[in-house]
């Protein structure tokens, strides 16, 4: 066998290895579940915010304008600014993407969790089966009421024999 196909097979190997597969599907998981984080914070969290303070809780247009363009006369938001080139600090997003994470890290958190429950009550499961004593099999079974029925008839025969 040639190195390039040693080669290829190895790879093929790797690439098929349950380790490769499972990274892929969390991959993409984790992606469609960023997206889920985003609209939660966005859809949910930020309306609940904007509800309890009495206003808009629309951080992305927070910002503080460190210089502006010689002569800008343009609207004050975050994007016109940053497209004319104006020098802005734009804390409102950084607030966003904390709140996204935070939300995100605790649903990790209990997602975890949750598997660790399940994995804890797993390995119970597995020791108490480990633990019990196994059934015997049908010729252990049999064996030992032959042995028995021997032990009872020689126990008669001991006793009928002494009464005599």
């Amino acid at each position: 066998m040639s190195k390039a196909s040693n080669f290829v097979q190895e790879f093929k190997e790797f690439a098929v290895k349950g380790n490769m597969i499972d990274l892929a599907v969390g991959v993409i998981i984790g992606a469609a579940f960023g997206k889920i984080i985003d609209s939660l914070v966005k859809d949910v969290v930020m309306p609940l915010i904007s509800f309890i303070i009495g206003g808009s809780a629309d951080f992305s247009n927070m910002f503080v304008v460190l210089s502006r363009p010689d002569g800008y006369s343009g609207p004050e938001t975050y994007q016109a600014l940053t497209e004319a080139g104006a020098n802005v600090f734009a804390y409102g997003s950084f607030i966003t993407i904390l709140i996204n994470f935070i939300l995100l890290a605790f649903v990790v958190f209990l997602l975890v969790k949750a598997i660790a429950k399940a994995r804890a009550s797993f390995e119970r499961e597995k020791e108490l089966e480990e633990a019990a004593p196994a059934e015997d099999s049908a010729d252990v079974a049999l064996l030992r009421e032959i042995r028995d029925l021997l032990q009872k008839q020689e126990n008669q025969s001991n006793t009928t024999s002494t009464h005599q």
